[in-house]
């Protein structure tokens, strides 16, 4: 099961025990509804209470980051899991965002709004 928030430009997702197919599915639908033409959402995926995932929710991951390789800026994953943060490292090489790993999520939400005001920041001038 996954629960999904959005505000502005950053998602946050988080998985509550087994990750499956049909929740990857939903975190898709989202992303397509809030995405704006040319523009980028930061993601925060907290997986510190995942159990488990199913290899086809691997196997759709790997395809939407080839398929939509630039949508993300940055992307924090929230996990103390070792083989989770060798997962993520992996999938940075299908998407354009920057991927970072985190055992704590005060610190991911901090990196993901330091990018968030430095791009207002490029923005404006």
């Amino acid at each position: 099961m996954i629960a999904i928030d959005h505000s502005g430009n950053l998602v946050t997702v988080s998985v509550l025990g087994e990750f499956v197919l049909s929740d990857y599915k939903e975190f898709e639908d989202m992303v397509r509804e809030t995405l704006s033409p040319g523009g980028k959402l930061n993601l925060l995926f907290d997986l510190r209470q995942m159990a488990a995932f199913t290899v086809d929710v691997a196997l759709e991951e790997i395809r939407y980051a080839r398929n939509h390789p630039g949508e993300f800026g940055r992307i924090a994953v929230v996990t103390e899991s070792e083989w989770l943060a060798w997962s993520a490292w992996i999938s940075q090489m299908f998407v354009a965002a920057d991927v970072r790993v985190f055992a704590d999520d005060g610190e991911a939400r901090a990196w993901l709004e330091a990018g968030a005001e430095a791009e207002t920041e490029t923005k404006q001038k």
